[in-house]
């Protein structure tokens, strides 16, 4: 079995999709095979694309009122589904929480007055006293 991705040129011949249960007949060398990027085809005798076209079209056939049945009650479930989905949604966010990725919490909760800055830390007097403060345990230690 010689196995050929779409866009490869083929040789005269007949060549199978698994992928779209397609029979595709090359005329001449060279010509390009159709299709989107990763799907495969496959080289088949004439006899055996002779024998596998209808097969293909009777089980499109026997499987079409299905298919149709399938489409009518995904459409008629997708707006009930859509009510679920928000409702859960909705849910979810109710009970998720308070937590922020990458927030601190060893030092309790933060004052709801506080605002917070991006990029602004404590004020310079603050971190001026907190340097002398280290400074003066690193001397007591001595």
């Amino acid at each position: 079995m010689t196995k050929l991705n779409a866009g490869s040129a083929a040789k005269a011949g007949y060549y199978f999709s698994p992928r779209s249960w397609e029979v595709h007949p090359v005329p001449a060398d060279g010509e390009r095979l159709p299709g989107e990027a990763g799907q495969q085809w496959i080289a088949i005798p004439t006899v055996a694309a002779l024998v596998l076209t209808p097969i293909l079209g009777l089980t499109f056939l026997m499987f079409l009122p299905f298919i149709g049945f399938y489409l009518t009650l995904e459409a008629a479930l997708q707006p009930v589904l859509r009510i679920f989905k928000h409702e859960a949604t909705e849910l979810v966010a109710t009970m998720s929480p308070g937590w922020q990725p990458g927030e601190a919490h060893l030092t309790g909760k933060r004052n709801e007055g506080t605002k917070i800055v991006e990029g602004q830390g404590p004020p310079a007097d603050e971190l001026a006293k907190l340097a002398e403060e280290i400074e003066a345990k690193r001397q007591e230690r001595k």
